[in-house]
């Protein structure tokens, strides 16, 4: 039990090395202000680092000769590239300019509520959804309606853009819950074929949809001439997250995985508190301490029933 205790919070220190990564995202013109370049091409950028992705997951794969995939379990790393990074990426993209940027944490801060419904139908778990952690995950949805506003649409094209975050966020947590139920029923091999061949379907698609925006040329060649900071932060920030990611997979339910997007927001905010020190209004403290406590309940899995396990020389059998 203790060993199985110390993985535990091993599996909660690395969702939160995880949630830090992707907090530092928003965080890169405050943290280096006096960067030459500007934000990065978002599909161009994207497709290089899933790519990076599934050249190390590959590598790895490769070098301890582990057996990839086949078949039906392809198909499954195929959808969950798509469905966990390449489709929200594009749903993004395009409400972009149409739904704020705040309104988009909050409809994506949905994303555990989903997973918590999802579980029981996508994943390892075939119990109907826990109350407590349905519980946990609406508290964090207020919690960031405290903090992040969020803009009901005024239009049919706002309308769209609205569900089609719902969608993304939909999306994300069905991917979740279809990724953490195949890396557990083959808890014995490595998880990098999975990475590699979803990394690798990701980059391609986000590529793809790159080659279809305004500016594509200019926007590659913008990238292959970033300076070295650019492709530094590429290696030593959204390549990690993607490995943590996957490394996850096995140690955690979906539903506790997807707290990651309660949490990078939290840091994120908790992060410019502490450099830019602005005025914090009561309400948004109170969505603060509501975001962790709802995150926390999910990571900590509450309602989680485990099988009492089996006692050395079968002494529980009757």
């Amino acid at each position: 039990m203790a060993v199985k205790a110390k993985g535990r919070w091993i599996s909660i220190a690395g969702l939160l090395a995880l949630s830090f990564l992707w907090s530092l995202g928003p965080l890169r013109s405050d943290l280096f202000p006096h960067s030459a370049q500007g934000p990065p091409p978002q599909f161009e950028s994207e497709a290089v680092q899933f790519a990076l992705l599934a050249l190390v997951a590959g590598t790895f794969a490769l070098a301890r000769r582990v057996p990839w995939s086949r078949g039906r379990e392809i198909r499954v790393c195929i959808l969950v590239g798509l469905g966990l990074f390449a489709a929200p990426d594009i749903l993004v993209y395009a409400a972009d300019g149409i739904v704020s940027s705040l309104t988009r944490v909050a409809l994506f801060s949905l994303t555990p509520v989903f997973a918590v419904v999802l579980e029981p139908y996508w994943g390892t778990d075939s119990r109907p959804p826990a109350k407590a952690g349905l519980t946990g995950a609406l508290i964090a949805v207020l919690g960031t309606l405290c903090v992040f506003p969020l803009a009901v649409p005024a239009s049919i094209g706002a309308g769209a853009a609205f569900a089609g975050l719902i969608l993304a966020a939909a999306l994300v947590a069905a991917a979740n819950c279809a990724a953490v139920r195949m890396a557990s029923h083959h808890s014995s091999e490595p998880i990098a074929p999975m990475a590699a061949i979803a990394g690798a379907t990701a980059a391609v698609a986000l590529a793809l949809a790159g080659a279809f925006t305004p500016h594509a040329t200019s926007d590659w060649a913008d990238l292959a001439h970033a300076d070295s900071l650019a492709w530094l932060w590429l290696a030593l920030v959204p390549l990690p997250g993607l490995l943590l990611l996957f490394w996850l997979l096995r140690r955690m339910s979906a539903a506790a995985m997807t707290t990651r997007y309660l949490l990078a927001p939290l840091m994120a905010i908790v992060v410019e508190i502490a450099l830019m020190r602005p005025a914090v209004s009561s309400l948004t403290w109170l969505g603060l301490l509501l975001i962790a406590a709802g995150a926390g309940w999910l990571a900590l899995d509450p309602g989680e029933r485990t099988q009492p396990d089996p006692l050395p020389l079968n002494l529980n059998r009757e």
